[in-house]
């Protein structure tokens, strides 16, 4: 949990701004939730100079960090924070600043010197020689058999040659990529939370937890509801992946479904809580991507529910929530506007369930504790809303909500003790 620089301030990013969002995690009660890295993304180092020409060390760029990037880390700490950093596994940043693949040595004990927490390490400018033989990107993927490689295009490719159905994806060079950081990382003795921005390339949902913390399982994020702008996507066609590819986290490793957008673009506040609520059942990390200097009380809100945060947070139940029924269309039907509707997990307080609403107008959504993995129709359970923590009442059956366009009604269920009054249907 923490905040990332890219989302809101893209390269116009310098010391002030981590200094001053640090203390913004802490005044605004962020801290006290578990929101507890800064992270610096792309365009911190100098890229007229790259690399200083005798330690071969990457080169601040001391206009925005005018004390160096150690500076800012002792700040941070002082706040009782933790910072981290960005790199590429290529030979350039996404933005053409020094990349580290080949210098991955000297680049880790240079960030474990520095006192980096947390290594976000992307995936562009990969050079020819360290091309995979075989390509599997996720937005190519439109359901159908996995290896399946459907879209040509990227990085100068050829069309694609297909993998063969049982090919092991520890023997491609993302891997190898991702393992030569990992094994820098190792060496400095320093702990730094390695996520890896691979985009779901060559299959990391398979591999990603034997190299890093978290590994990107999809193309970057964009703050709009539906479809993508440019080569960044919409909440739901990412959710629509996240409804077939959602077994690989657990504790220890989880899948990153990228940096919440809640707060951006013209998101309404019920896109923005249905965001929010489904990356939390994901246990997808939550770094919040908005100006937090003026931020609005109703997003603060949304960032700051602790049930939700609970969830993502649960110290016995390490595995996201799951699908268990599509709703508007069949099971298991691949569609980027109208995902997965109803998901379930664990915690250690309960069954949680979440009720998307992918339609334009509001609708009557029924939970069916039958449906529901590890409940059933006999039990009678007390509901409480995840979103305000209040108590439902008691319930036998089923559980009936209407719930506004695009947005999600979060469940807490746990078996009743009998005491309080059965219903049938709650409107929100």
């Amino acid at each position: 949990m923490g905040w990332n620089s890219w989302n809101e301030y893209k390269c116009d990013i310098n010391e002030t701004v981590f200094l001053r969002t640090g203390s913004l995690i802490v005044s605004l009660g962020l801290k006290d939730l578990g929101y507890n890295y800064v992270n610096i993304d792309d365009c911190w180092s100098n890229k007229d100079l790259q690399r200083d020409n005798v330690t071969g060390r990457i080169s601040p760029d001391y206009k925005k960090f005018p004390q160096g990037i150690k500076h800012t880390a002792d700040e941070i700490h002082e706040l009782g924070l933790k910072l981290g950093i960005y790199s590429d596994a290529g030979n350039l940043t996404c933005g053409g600043y020094a990349g580290s693949l080949g210098n991955e040595r000297i680049d880790a004990k240079t960030f474990a010197d520095w006192g980096i927490d947390y290594l976000k390490y992307d995936n562009c400018n990969v050079p020819a020689p360290w091309h995979d033989r075989y390509r599997w990107w996720p937005e190519n993927w439109q359901g159908g058999p996995l290896n399946e490689n459907q879209t040509a295009g990227g990085q100068g490719e050829s069309a694609p040659v297909p993998a063969p159905p049982d090919y092991d994806w520890t023997t491609s060079k993302s891997f190898d990529r991702y393992r030569i950081m990992r094994d820098s990382l190792l060496a400095t003795n320093r702990t730094i939370e390695y996520s890896q921005c691979a985009w779901g390339h060559a299959h990391i949902d398979e591999w990603g937890n034997t190299t890093g913390h978290s590994w990107r399982i999809w193309g970057d994020i964009y703050p709009i509801w539906l479809s993508h702008q440019g080569g960044s996507w919409g909440i739901m066609p990412i959710l629509n992946h996240a409804s077939f590819f959602y077994n690989s986290s657990d504790f220890w490793g989880h899948a990153d479904w990228d940096m919440l957008e809640v707060g951006n673009g013209n998101l309404t506040i019920e896109e923005n809580r249905s965001h929010f609520a489904m990356w939390a059942a994901l246990k997808s990390p939550l770094i919040i991507g908005t100006q937090l200097d003026g931020i609005k009380p109703e997003i603060l809100e949304i960032l700051s529910n602790k049930d939700l945060i609970a969830f993502n947070q649960d110290p016995i139940h390490g595995a996201p929530a799951k699908p268990y029924k599509w709703g508007v269309n069949h099971d298991f039907t691949w569609n980027q506007s109208h995902p997965a509707e109803y998901w379930s997990g664990e915690s250690s307080n309960g069954t949680h369930v979440f009720a998307l609403n992918t339609l334009e107008t509001a609708q009557s959504k029924r939970i069916e504790f039958a449906e529901v993995p590890g409940l059933d129709a006999e039990t009678e359970y007390t509901v409480f809303d995840m979103w305000t923590g209040e108590e439902h009442g008691s319930f036998k059956k089923r559980y009936e909500a209407i719930v506004k366009r695009h947005d999600t009604v979060a469940i807490r269920l746990v078996k009743s003790d009998g005491m309080t009054s059965t219903f049938l249907f709650k409107e929100l």
